[in-house]
Parts: structure tokens; C-alpha cells; sequence
């Protein structure tokens, strides 16, 4: 019996609504794989689990697939939160992606993750995080007039 055997026998599958959301995120993204489209998941979703903290990031953490929710949780929320363009440049940063790339990866994941939340949560996540991140959910960005 090979490794390669061996360690496919000892993995959990996927939920069903896991593989779901890859898939989501497969056909929003047009990634040529599943595996490319679990990859833009965690990334995405790790990044976020920097930004998010309170009851947003617990709320959504109980609405997203365990497998997500999961990617999410096991981040510690940095001190300084960032921008939506300085949430796309860490993820370009740390993965060494374009960030034409990491900014598509980002739409593909939070069009996704938009399904599990509703849009009640995500406007209060919006409400949380800096200016920038409702153009990456898919929203117009709002602001309000001095």
C-alpha cells in the first residue's frame, strides 16, 4: 500500500455543503479545478479570520460549513484591522499571487460565503470592517455624507 493510499483512507471526506461551496466557488471563479477553488477558499477565508471578531465572526462561523468554519476560527484577529485593497495586498503578500489574482480569489470566496451569511449578517460584517470590503462582497460601497 502506497502513502499516497494510505493517507486517502484516513481523511474525513467533505460535508455535503462544503463540497457545495467549493463548487460555488469553482463555477464564480472559473477555476479550471476543485482543488484550486479549495485553495482560494482557505486563503480567503484565513484572511478574513484576521479581520473579524465579535459576534459577526461567531455568527458566521455557525453558518458556514464546518470544513470553512473551521479555516476561519483558527486565525487570531490582528491588532490594526485593514482596509478591503489592504486585505487584497496581505493575501497577495503572503501567498506571492498577483493582485489581480488574490482580488479575484477574494470575489469568488465572499460571493460564496455571502450564500451561507444571508445579507443581514453580511451587513453587519460590513458594518465591522474598513471601507472597502462591501466592493468585495459584491456591494456598493456606501458612505455616508459629512
Amino acid at each position: 500500500m502506497t502513502d499516497v493510499r494510505v493517507q486517502a483512507e484516513h481523511q474525513q471526506p467533505y460535508s455535503a455543503a462544503y463540497e457545495q461551496m467549493l463548487e460555488k466557488v469553482r463555477y464564480e471563479g472559473a477555476y479550471p479545478t476543485r482543488e484550486r477553488a479549495e485553495e482560494a477558499v482557505r486563503l480567503v477565508l484565513a484572511g478574513l479570520g484576521r479581520q473579524l471578531t465579535g459576534d459577526e465572526r461567531v455568527d458566521l462561523a455557525a453558518r458556514l460549513p464546518l470544513e470553512a468554519a473551521r479555516v476561519l476560527t483558527l486565525q487570531i484577529p490582528g491588532l490594526h484591522p485593514l482596509t478591503g485593497w489592504g486585505f487584497v495586498k496581505d493575501l497577495a503578500v503572503r501567498t506571492g499571487g498577483s493582485l489581480a489574482t488574490t482580488r479575484w480569489d477574494t470575489g469568488s470566496v465572499f460571493s460564496a460565503v455571502a450564500a451561507h451569511a444571508g445579507p443581514d449578517l453580511i451587513t453587519r460584517i460590513l458594518h465591522q470592517l474598513p471601507a472597502g470590503y462591501a466592493l468585495l462582497f459584491g456591494r456598493a460601497e456606501l458612505t455616508q455624507a459629512a
